[in-house]
């Protein structure tokens, strides 16, 4: 009876071990889903900026149709907590007439979030 006992406990331990792996591999995954949600948000909100600074007319301080001093009028007086948040951290391109392109390098993942701004779509890729 001793030995089958010992065997149930040992049983029982690498169960919960396992257990406990997957669980952290969950949480793990989840974490960087969520940041990648988070950044792909960011560039959204930053595209929106990017829309509204295009479709306002010169006199008013937009672009009047264009991108291409977005980076230079713009960019500069963005929030630093969305530009430098605590996700990634974005870099601007340089914007022609017809669009713009933001990058976002994640603090804590390899990847990036690449922004492409038009006068009507923004779209985000994961890379």
């Amino acid at each position: 009876m001793g030995q089958q006992q010992l065997l149930l406990i040992v049983l029982g331990v690498i169960i919960v071990g396992i257990a406990v792996v997957v669980g952290i591999n969950l949480f793990n995954a989840n974490a960087e889903t969520s940041t990648q949600d988070s950044v792909v948000s960011q560039g959204t909100n930053i595209g929106a900026m990017a829309q509204q600074y295009f479709k306002k007319p010169t006199s008013m301080g937009g672009g009047g149709n264009s991108f291409a001093a977005f980076e230079t009028k713009v960019w500069p007086n963005l929030p630093t907590n969305l530009v430098n948040s605590t996700d990634a951290v974005w870099t601007v391109g340089t914007g022609t007439a017809t669009e713009i392109v933001f990058t976002a390098d994640p603090i804590e993942y390899s990847w990036q979030v690449v922004t492409t701004v038009t006068a009507a779509d923004i779209i985000s890729a994961i890379q």
